[in-house]
């Protein structure tokens, strides 16, 4: 997984993450924005253009942040 959108999101939602995607790998949820890790690119262009600078490359997802790893992959589960 290469990026995870976590809590700062939460509530937010502007969406510029969304229209930047070269390759549509974020979805929506009913509480925030998520990253399908099977089509993310790794481009960062995402991480560059969220307002609330919710957006982790996954190795540098602050420790508190780590429960929306777990997050991200269930939302892809269903």
């Amino acid at each position: 997984m290469a990026f995870i959108i976590a809590s700062a999101c939460i509530g937010e939602k502007s969406g510029d993450c969304v229209e930047t995607c070269p390759v549509d790998a974020i979805h929506e949820g009913d509480d925030q924005f998520y990253i399908d890790p099977d089509l993310c690119i790794d481009c960062g262009a995402c991480e560059a253009v969220c307002p609330v600078s919710a957006i982790f490359q996954e190795d540098f997802l602050p420790e508190e942040e780590h429960e929306y790893i777990e997050k991200n992959r269930a939302f892809f589960q269903k």
